[in-house]
């Protein structure tokens, strides 16, 4: 029997669901999305498992930018853009998609 934590995440599983659906997105707005549509849990989670989901190739950095803007903490972010890896098996979860669709509906109207 092997020890210590299981490789296997339901909540990595959930972001390459997510990601499966988006394309590409950045941590912040995978966990504004994964807490609209999942039981809620924090940004620390979130962004564990995506530092883990590109060490297993589940997921992989598409890209990283640095951006300018006024935020708390001075005047530039680095955004890194993850997209499903090779390693990645989405599933095809039904919310996710509903959530999407639902987005994608009322962004039309505006």
């Amino acid at each position: 029997m092997k020890r210590g934590r299981p490789v296997k995440s339901e909540i990595r599983q959930n972001i390459i669901e997510i990601l499966a659906v988006s394309g590409k997105a950045y941590g912040y707005r995978i966990h504004k999305w994964y807490n609209q549509i999942f039981p809620p849990c924090t940004r620390e989670n979130i962004y564990y498992n995506l530092k883990k989901g590109v060490i297993l190739k589940e997921l992989k950095i598409e890209e990283i930018k640095q951006e300018k803007g006024d935020y708390s903490w001075g005047s530039v972010v680095e955004k890194k853009y993850y997209t499903v890896g090779p390693s990645g098996k989405p599933s095809g979860d039904v919310r996710v998609k509903e959530f999407f669709e639902k987005m994608k509906k009322s962004t039309q109207k505006k």
